[in-house]
């Protein structure tokens, strides 16, 4: 089993900043990678970002060159850092992790909500 703890969201004006944690215990050997995916009202669950146990990275198109994801190894934490926010970033974001033990299971963290408005 693995807990993840998610942190950082609230309210910003456009063309701000956030940075989202998420810190994960439990059986975290059986990680393969984490990151967060976001959902809006209406709309489908979409990638935001992903970064491996090796250090890949992968992002969403809508995210790309202004949100960065990072990785404290010695917590066991992973960090997004929301730069530029747009309106339409406006969304619950949920941290997720990914274990290959029985094929890919994933966990949830509670989610966090982040909206962007004037």
């Amino acid at each position: 089993q693995v807990q993840l703890v998610e942190s950082g969201g609230g309210l910003v004006q456009p063309g701000g900043s956030l940075r989202l944690s998420c810190a994960a215990s439990g059986d975290i050997f059986s990680i393969h990678a984490m990151g967060w995916y976001r959902q809006a009202p209406g709309k489908q669950r979409e990638l935001v970002a992903i970064i491996t146990g090796g250090g890949t990275t992968v992002y969403g198109d809508s995210v790309k060159g202004r949100f960065t994801i990072s990785r404290d190894n010695a917590n066991n934490t992973v960090y997004l850092q929301m730069n530029s926010l747009k309106p339409e970033d406006t969304a619950v974001y949920y941290c997720n992790a990914k274990s290959p033990v029985r094929g890919i299971i994933d966990y949830w963290s509670q989610g966090t909500q982040v909206t962007v408005s004037s």
